[in-house]
């Protein structure tokens, strides 16, 4: 079965539709700059989005303001997973673009209630390129965040 990607421009895409209240949605929470809601296609029951009220397409997009609210409202509806749902664990997962596994390009991070064998699986070939590299890797970053 195909996957959902939602290309639409800015104000047409679904998210920004479901922020301006025209297609319904089940919604958990709502403040000034996020929503969360139930995402219709639930891995385990209590799967919720949480996205930015205002479209932005990816993590970068955002401002540290609507970046620190996303987490935030995360942190509480994980808050609020944990109690109605009582999971062994909570994922959080978010992705930027197409090639991280963006489907919706509408910035978003999934609450995730996890269960023991409830077969979902993250995994990537772990690749140890050693001290030296590490060490350049680190450089490399240090130099642009200055």
């Amino acid at each position: 079965m195909p996957m959902f990607v939602d290309t639409s421009p800015p104000g047409e895409c679904i998210f920004c539709r479901l922020v301006a209240g025209q297609i319904p949605s089940a919604k958990v929470y709502e403040d000034e700059l996020t929503i969360a809601f139930m995402d219709i296609g639930q891995v385990n029951p209590g799967h919720v989005l949480v996205a930015a009220k205002r479209h932005a397409v990816t993590l970068l997009d955002l401002t540290p303001e609507e970046a620190g609210a996303v987490m935030r409202t995360a942190q509480r509806v994980a808050a609020a997973v944990q109690k109605a749902f009582d999971p062994d664990g909570i994922s959080l997962f978010q992705a930027n673009g197409a090639a991280g596994g963006q489907t919706v390009f509408h910035f978003h991070l999934h609450v995730l209630p996890r269960h023991e064998n409830d077969g979902v699986s993250l995994g990537w070939p772990r690749k140890e390129p050693g001290p030296e590299a590490l060490a350049g890797y680190a450089q490399r970053l240090r130099e642009v965040l200055q």
